[in-house]
Parts: C-alpha cells; sequence; structure tokens
C-alpha cells in the first residue's frame, strides 16, 4: 500500500475544518477531485474513513486513526526539513548531546565554546537530562552523544571514560567544620542537616542509597533545581551539601565556601561519555569526543 502525500494533506485539511469544499480549497484541489481522492483511498484500505452530513463530514475511527498518523508524517517531514536546512547553508554537521546537571555546570561550557569556536561547520544541540535519561535515550538512539557520571546500568552502550569526579562537602566559612579536611559520610548524615538537588537526580538517589545502606537517612531541609542555587543555600547558612567539586569550585562566590573531602571511597566517582554501543558516529562526533577528552586531561592534572 503506497500513501499519496496529497491524499494524506487532504485528510489533514478535512480533520481540521470537518468539511469536504474547504479542505479541498485548502490543498489545493477541486471539489471532485478532492472527492475522487478519498474514495480511492477508501477502496484501496477497504474501510470508510468519513460519514458525510448535511452539515459537513464526520470521521468514522479508521479516519480517526488514519488523521492522527497522517499529522504524524507530516510532523516528521518537518523535522526533517529542519535538520536538512542547516546544510543548504554551510553547516555540514548537527550533533545532539545530552548531558546531566553536573556537567552542564562545570567543564561543559568550556569544551563547548572551544569546540564551536574550531569547528564552524557544525551546531550543537545541546539538552539537561537525569543521567537514567541520558542512557535511555542514548539506548533508544535519540541522541548521538551523553555526558554523565554515577553508577547506573549501561549495558549496550559504549563508554568513554573522562575522569574522576570527586564528590565533596561544602560548608560556610563559619561552619564548626571549616578547619576540617575529611569526613566519613556516615559522620556527615549523623549530625547535620543538608540542602540537595533534585531528589529524582542520580547523586540524589545515590547519596540516599547509601544513607539507607548505613539505617540512616539523610536530613534533607530543602531541594533546589541547580548546583549553583545549592551553593548560594549553604552560603546562606541554611545547610550542608555534597557536589561534584567542579560545580563547588565554579560557584560564583567560591571563596565564601568551605570544601571538605569526603573519606569514602564511593565518593570518587568516574565521569564518562556513553554512545551507541557497536554503531558508527559522524566523524565529527568523534572529534567532540577527542576534544573532551583533551579538556578532561587538563582537568586530571588540576
Amino acid at each position: 500500500m503506497r500513501y499519496d502525500l496529497t491524499d494524506l494533506k487532504l485528510f489533514i485539511n478535512i480533520g481540521e475544518t470537518s468539511n469536504l469544499t474547504r479542505a479541498a480549497e485548502k490543498t489545493f484541489l477541486s471539489l471532485p477531485a478532492a472527492s475522487a481522492r478519498i474514495k480511492n483511498l477508501e477502496e484501496s484500505l477497504k474501510v470508510r474513513l468519513l460519514i458525510r452530513q448535511v452539515t459537513g463530514v464526520k470521521m468514522t475511527p479508521a479516519g480517526e486513526i488514519l488523521l492522527k498518523y497522517a499529522k504524524g508524517v507530516f510532523q516528521q517531514l518537518e523535522c526533517l526539513h529542519s535538520d536538512l536546512q542547516p546544510f543548504s547553508t554551510g553547516i555540514k554537521g548537527k550533533l545532539r548531546i545530552l548531558a546531566n546537571m553536573t556537567a552542564t555546570h562545570s567543564f561543559l561550557s568550556e569544551a563547548l565554546s572551544s569546540f564551536l569556536l574550531e569547528n564552524p561547520d557544525v551546531d550543537i544541540e545541546l539538552e539537561e537530562k537525569l543521567t537514567k535519561d541520558i542512557v535511555s535515550a542514548i539506548r533508544a538512539g535519540s541522541a548521538d552523544l551523553g555526558i554523565a557520571s554515577g553508577s547506573i546500568n549501561l549495558d549496550g552502550l559504549d563508554i568513554v571514560p573522562l575522569f574522576k569526579d570527586e564528590l565533596v562537602v561544602i560548608t560556610d566559612l563559619e561552619h564548626e567544620l571549616k578547619d576540617v579536611e575529611e569526613i566519613r559520610f556516615e559522620d556527615l548524615i549523623e549530625k547535620y542537616q543538608f540542602v540537595g538537588i533534585h531528589p529524582e537526580s542520580v547523586i540524589q538517589s545515590f547519596l540516599e542509597e547509601k544513607a539507607y545502606k548505613l539505617g540512616k537517612r539523610i536530613h534533607q531541609r530543602v531541594y533546589v533545581g541547580s548546583f549553583e542555587t545549592v551553593c548560594r543555600m549553604v552560603d546562606a547558612k541554611i545547610g550542608l551539601a555534597i557536589v561534584p567539586i567542579e560545580c563547588a569550585r565554579n560557584y560564583s562566590k567560591p571563596e565564601r565556601l568551605n570544601m571538605v573531602r569526603i573519606s569514602n571511597d564511593w565518593a570518587n566517582r568516574e565521569r564518562f561519555i556513553c554512545r551507541p554501543g557497536g554503531k558508527d558516529i559522524p566523524a565529527f562526533a568523534e572529534k567532540f569526543i577527542e576534544h573532551v577528552m583533551k579538556i578532561a586531561g587538563n582537568i586530571k592534572r588540576q
């Protein structure tokens, strides 16, 4: 069965107007031609699509299904046109990247800025997502690369390790921990109150799980939407927080925060780039991975 785009567009217009005459006009067809197209479509599908009424036409259940998918076809065509259009203006590639909040609030801005400067013929579409959603999207093929960290099932993906992402405790400068260099997680949650990031984020879920295994719970005073806001809350003496060290360093007023290392082994997590397993990616995507690895090398040496 072959579907004609004009037939589908006519059917969409019928759905919008509930009137065959007006739909024919919107599709730039005569009324007899439009009627013939609908008749041929019904005969080909062997199903009735429209009910003719005095006031217009009404969709049958089969017609409603056809209408839904016809709209989907044209939405996909619009996406196709949108993705192809940059090539006509000299852009050679478009890279779809998903990154978790830790990455977008730390090294990624530097990596993107320098890469785009060196590669003016490549566009990047960046979206911030939770790590679990990044992994799901890469598996589904809805993005080219994912940048994330933490412990999560990565089966079916190719992984490029970048660097260790250290979790640290941040306090205000007057806190009683200001002169402490290192502390155990279990001692922290036994005594102090915390500011946290999104409850469903990988880092927050990870910390809650660690507390649960100790038979304890984190006294979470407030959840906020970004690491910078977490830092501001700590600066305002609302509570302590556990954040990636890069996010603490990138806070606009890092001199107003104190950092304490966590002695537990798990405080050092692997940051990675993930890509579809066993599949080729565009050359400019490979180039971006190399570029990020170079940036990561600089972070390792800090």
